[in-house]
């Protein structure tokens, strides 16, 4: 299966009715392996602040995380594992795996859960695929 299928069907996958407004899956180097076609530019600081992040748990909270210039309140995550942020109705999820970033963003109608539930279920797969 190409990484693009990965966006695709699993990320941009239709759950009760809502689907994200964007999806990506990024290499730690900030390689993009496959993107929704309406996923935001990345620029390569703001793939370095999210490693960062990763290794130093809270660095991205004093100041937000960027995402193709678009800022997020960093809100609860899981230390080294997942970020997630918020903007108005909307926000974002990041989840590491060994070798990406698997990235969500999303809107309303979609809450927050759903979209945590979409990207952290395809991170842990591609964790155990040795990804």
């Amino acid at each position: 299966m190409s990484w693009q299928t990965y966006v695709d069907d699993h990320l941009m996958c239709d759950i009760e009715g809502n689907t994200l407004t964007s999806a990506a899956i990024i290499g730690h180097d900030g390689s993009v392996w496959a993107q929704s076609s309406s996923f935001p530019q990345l620029k390569p600081e703001e793939i370095t602040g999210m490693m960062k992040d990763f290794a130093e748990p809270g660095y991205l909270a004093p100041t937000g995380l960027y995402l193709g210039g678009t800022k997020y309140m960093v809100i609860q995550g899981e230390p080294g594992a997942v970020i997630r942020g918020k903007k108005g109705p909307g926000g974002v999820t990041v989840k590491k795996t060994n070798l990406a970033l698997i990235i969500g963003i999303y809107d309303e109608p979609m809450p927050p859960g759903q979209c945590n539930m979409i990207v952290e279920r395809l991170g842990d797969y591609l964790n155990e695929q040795g990804f």
